[in-house]
């Protein structure tokens, strides 16, 4: 290691792989699925056990009301988890947030529960590196950080809904994210210490096609087929993708016996605008879309969700932000380099306060949302020691202008 006073040395020192580690095993043992309520419960009281090492008052915060559409096009209530924030010296004038997320993409039922070694470094287990290692380190690092004389106040916010949109922790984010210095997320780095730059935006629907009934052999001419409208739908969403914009019809519900004209469809799509600019014109496309089928096919359509994930653009302050974490992991000896990424997290949420976000301080690892998933332990310390050591410098100089 070099560039580091005796002082960031003193600061790094103490952090080990070993109670990073334990703890990953041990919360990764815990199946925390976003729908598997119990198991978010018990990661909860795990992690507030763990964060409690830090000063401040931790809460456990009610999610957001939320609901899906069904297999009938009605919108019903969903349950979620409750989210942790731990608030350290809120009175500081100078305050930043650290985020990442307890729920993982596996359900309760899911086969992938366990984890093993592939060999002394590469653990393979469900959440290891999305993101449960990610969260021992943090926690790894403000413990460190805390041993240091801080004067930063902080707050962390660590969802139960991430995996499925944020939807029920929105609101949260926005309200922690407002007027902070800067924000860190833990979602994890590729295992060769790529970090991630630019996010496209991301958008979910359910939109709900009402036709009319009718034989299919008597009298056709009758009915509204909403299957039909809702296929011509997915096909005029599909051709208006373009360069920065990926649209992505993905599933159709509804329909009925094969002598009946249906009279009820549900179309799911994802779209993925690169910029603001982008997202607007997304906006347009789905309504001017609507707008065709409702006239052409005489159907009635009823749009539910949206663009929850803002697209996520550079700005100077962020890349000062990346300026700090490149020159600390340089002195460090840690490998790091920077792309754009297709991905989404609540990073795409917190840029959009206007708050600079480095959304990949988490462990290396890869293959996550796959039963394949794994992290890299021997990264667990070091990017600890990334964590501490930024804090600190942002702490002591500032974050550059």
């Amino acid at each position: 290691m070099t560039g580091l006073t005796h002082e960031e040395q003193a600061l790094i020192a103490p952090i080990e792989r070993t109670p990073i580690e334990a703890r990953t095993l041990d919360w990764a043992g815990v199946n925390s699925g976003t729908a598997n309520l119990d198991g978010l419960a018990t990661m909860a009281r795990k992690l507030g056990d763990a964060f409690a090492q830090l000063p401040g008052e931790i809460s456990l915060v009610e999610p957001t009301e939320v609901e899906k559409v069904d297999s009938e096009g009605k919108p019903q209530a969903q349950p979620h988890g409750r989210h942790l924030v731990l608030s350290v010296r809120p009175e500081a004038a100078r305050r930043v947030i650290l985020t990442g997320h307890m729920d993982t993409v596996y359900a309760r039922e899911h086969p992938f529960q366990t984890c093993d070694w592939l060999d002394s470094d590469t653990l393979h287990g469900p959440g290891t590196a999305d993101m449960k290692g990610g969260l021992a380190l943090m926690l790894e690092g403000l413990l460190a950080y805390e041993k240091a004389q801080p004067t930063l106040g902080y707050d962390v916010m660590i969802n139960a809904d991430e995996e499925t949109g944020s939807l029920s922790s929105n609101a949260l984010i926005a309200r922690l994210a407002k007027d902070k210095l800067f924000a860190l997320t833990y979602e994890p780095a590729l295992p060769d210490g790529s970090m991630a730059r630019a996010r496209p935006g991301s958008g979910n629907y359910a939109v709900v096609i009402h036709g009319r009934s009718a034989h299919a052999g008597r009298n056709p001419e009758d009915g509204r087929n909403a299957i039909l409208a809702a296929s011509d739908l997915a096909l005029r969403l599909a051709a208006g993708r373009r360069d920065g914009l990926s649209v992505n019809p993905a599933r159709i519900e509804g329909g009925g016996p094969n002598n009946t004209v249906p009279d009820l469809a549900i179309l799911h799509f994802n779209l993925r605008p690169r910029t603001p600019e982008l997202a607007e014109a997304a906006e347009a496309l789905v309504e001017a879309a609507i707008d065709d089928v409702s006239r052409l096919h005489d159907v009635a359509i009823h749009v539910h969700g949206g663009v929850s994930r803002p697209p996520k653009p550079i700005s100077n302050r962020t890349d000062a932000l990346y300026g700090v974490v490149s020159k600390a992991a340089s002195d460090l000896g840690q490998a790091m380099s920077w792309k754009d990424t297709g991905g989404v997290c609540d990073g795409n949420n917190i840029a959009a306060t206007g708050v600079p976000v480095l959304d990949t301080m988490g462990v290396l690892g890869g293959a996550i949302h796959s039963p394949d998933e794994f992290m890299l332990a021997s990264s667990l310390a070091p990017r600890a020691q990334l964590t501490a050591l930024v804090l600190h410098r942002i702490d002591r100089k500032g974050l550059p202008a």
